[in-house]
This record gives structure tokens, C-alpha cells and sequence, in this order.
């Protein structure tokens, strides 16, 4: 009976393995054989940049400059004020004098009814003059004058939703190493899932999406009860293979800062975590088999390896794996400016798959009650 048990385990621990396998082949290896364009021709197309920001003051003072500050012919900024009790408006009064290119849409908090991202975003979009919609957040920095020109070229391809990157800024310690390690994955499954023809997500510190899919699909009206989701959500239901591209030249990159403290890094997953079980069935199976592939891969491995029952066999799979994402996540590590997370792979790999579930376990139960 024991032998059998060991046989049946054994068998899961390949089938893992063999499922692994799939997504680092099939999918991962697409963005990393994928070559964003060096060339930047003159791009005529106007844009909208919207930020939705609530007592984001500093980071306004910090960040706007650079947005209102691109390189690029045709473009407003607009900023919705949400309820801010800080010196936003003072700040926002002061660029405005200086930048005849931003506008502000100010929202007042009402006793009775209380407002969320998705109603600040709107609103937003309702005043943008353009077509072409840009999105990020204010506490977050274009890596060049050139990130408004890089994403808005894709627009011209016909695309109707670009999905861009955004890294967090290097720093010391185990929580900024892991928030950059697990955003990197987070960026393969996204971004090599669009190239596949199957895009799921996006990031809303750096979107973009055209006003007429936005207002023909009636905005976030599906999901607006739900807190989060604003850009997850939004791409997820309206996403094809046809109306979807990715953009990740350097330039066109968005930074912004990590939680520096584990219970604000808890509260902001927790938050993330809790909208994924409102995606397309296809898509949670998709992560789903990632997830629980790899985290019972590594349990069963360390039982192979504890209860001795075909070690060697069992450490060739592991290290077999581990070289094939070597090859294939240094390539992408690379051209997302994650290259120095790469040595890191064999730990934080364990400890992505383990938070995973735990995480995709606590969303299935809790819900989020606030946008920040």
C-alpha cells in the first residue's frame, strides 16, 4: 500500500512537472523571443492621460512634471481630484498656471454617497477631449519624455487596448526584492498571455485603451460594485486577440515605489488577490493550473527528497526545470530591468507559488472595502 501511495505521488509530482514544462514553452518563451520596436516614427494621434489621485499632494508635486513634460505634440492631462482633503488643489492650481495642457476635474465627497476609483475614472474619461485614452497613477513616473509617444504608436496598428509594464524602483530588503520578483511574474503570465492571442489583465499604472471601447461597453457598469478591478476587470472582459497589443521598450515604462512595510504589502494583495475570482473561467483555470502546478510540484519534491523515494530522479526534474526558466526567464528578467532578480530565482520561485495560494485562497473569501 505504501509502495502504491509512493507510485501515485510520483506520478502527480511528473504531471506538475510536465505542466510546468507547458507554461515556460508554450507561453513564457513568446515574450521572451518577443522584440519590442527600437524605431519611433512621428506619431499624429491625440491622447488623453488621466490619473485619478485622492491626497496624493507630494506625489503630484514629484511626478506630474515629467507627464506634463513629454515629448509629444498632441495631449492633455487630465487629473481627477478625488475627494482629496490634502493641499492637492493648491498643488494642481499652481501646475495648471504653469501647464495650459492639464486639466482638473475636481470631486467633493457627499455625505450619503461615497465614490470609488471607477466613478473618479469615469468621470474623467467623460471630460477627456481625445479618443485615445492613457492611464496611470500619481504616484508613479514615466521612465522617459518619450512613454506617451511609445504607447500611443500602437494605437495606429488598429489596437484598441495596450497593455504596458510597470517595474517598481530598486531598494534594499526582502519585500522590495519580492514585490519586484513577483510583479516580474505577474508581467510574464500578462504580457506572454496577450502574445498568445488569450490577453486576460493589465496594469492601471499603465494602460491604455481608446474612449469609444470604453463608453460601447458601457465603462465599469458590470463590475462597478466591485472596489478594485478598474483595470484588471476592464481588460479582462473586453480583451481579444484582435483588439490587444503589449508595449515594453524601456521607454515606455512606468515606475513607481513598493510598500516598504508587510502589512501595507498585505493590504494592497489582498486587494489585487480578491478581484481575479471575478475573471473569465477560462483565465482562473489558466492561473490556477499554474499555481497549484508549481506550488504541489515543490511540496512533492521535498517529500521525494525527505522519504527518499526516487531522489535522484526527482532533483534531475527540478534541476532540469530550473535551467530551462534560467534560459528563458533571463532573456525576459532582462528586457523588463529585473535582470538582478534572476539569482534569486530558485528561492523566491518557492515562495511565489506558495503566496499564490495562499493569497488566491484569501480573495476567494474576503472583499475589499476601499480603492486606497
Amino acid at each position: 500500500m505504501e509502495t502504491y501511495i509512493h507510485i501515485v505521488l510520483f506520478l502527480l509530482f511528473q504531471l506538475c512537472f510536465i505542466v510546468q514544462l507547458y507554461y515556460l514553452i508554450s507561453r513564457h518563451n513568446r515574450l521572451a523571443r518577443y522584440k519590442p520596436a527600437e524605431e519611433l516614427p512621428a506619431v499624429m494621434i491625440p491622447v488623453s492621460v488621466i490619473i485619478s489621485a485622492r491626497n496624493e499632494a507630494e506625489n503630484l508635486k514629484e511626478n506630474l512634471p515629467v507627464i506634463l513634460q513629454q515629448n509629444y505634440h498632441d495631449y492633455e492631462v487630465i487629473v481627477i481630484n478625488d475627494c482629496s482633503y490634502d493641499s492637492s488643489d493648491i498643488v494642481l492650481d499652481d501646475m495648471q498656471r504653469q501647464y495650459p495642457q492639464l486639466k482638473v476635474v475636481t470631486i467633493t465627497e457627499h455625505d450619503r454617497f461615497k465614490t470609488g476609483k471607477k466613478f473618479a475614472l469615469t468621470l474623467g474619461i467623460k471630460a477627456a477631449k481625445n479618443e485615445y485614452l492613457l492611464f496611470t497613477d500619481a504616484d508613479c513616473k514615466p521612465a522617459s519624455a518619450n512613454w506617451i509617444a511609445r504607447m500611443a504608436i500602437n494605437f495606429s496598428t488598429g489596437a484598441q487596448i495596450v497593455l504596458g509594464y510597470s517595474p517598481y524602483y530598486k531598494a534594499s530588503g526582502f519585500i522590495n526584492w519580492f514585490t519586484r520578483f513577483e510583479t516580474l511574474k505577474t508581467a510574464i503570465n500578462y504580457l506572454s498571455s496577450a502574445i498568445n492571442g488569450d490577453p486576460y489583465m493589465g496594469i492601471g499604472r499603465n494602460l491604455a485603451y481608446t474612449k469609444t471601447l470604453f463608453f460601447s461597453q458601457k465603462g465599469f457598469a458590470s463590475h462597478m460594485h466591485v472596489i478594485s478591478g478598474d483595470d484588471d476587470l476592464f481588460v479582462n472582459q473586453h480583451a481579444t486577440a484582435t483588439n490587444t497589443t503589449i508595449e515594453i521598450h524601456p521607454e515606455a515604462f512606468i515606475y513607481t515605489s513598493a510598500k516598504t512595510t508587510l502589512k501595507s504589502w498585505y493590504r494592497q494583495k489582498k486587494r489585487h488577490m480578491g478581484v481575479g475570482k471575478l475573471y473569465k473561467n477560462k483565465h482562473r483555470r489558466m492561473l490556477s493550473f499554474d499555481a497549484m502546478s508549481g506550488f504541489i510540484f515543490y511540496i512533492l519534491l521535498i517529500l521525494c527528497l525527505v522519504f527518499k523515494y526516487e531522489p535522484l530522479l526527482a532533483l534531475g526534474l527540478f534541476i532540469f526545470r530550473l535551467i530551462l526558466q534560467l534560459i528563458i526567464y533571463s532573456k525576459i528578467f532582462t528586457k523588463l530591468n529585473g535582470r538582478d532578480l534572476i539569482w534569486y530565482l530558485p528561492f523566491f520561485d518557492i515562495i511565489y507559488y506558495m503566496y499564490l495560494n495562499v493569497f488566491g485562497l484569501i480573495g476567494t473569501f474576503l472583499k475589499t472595502t476601499q480603492w486606497k
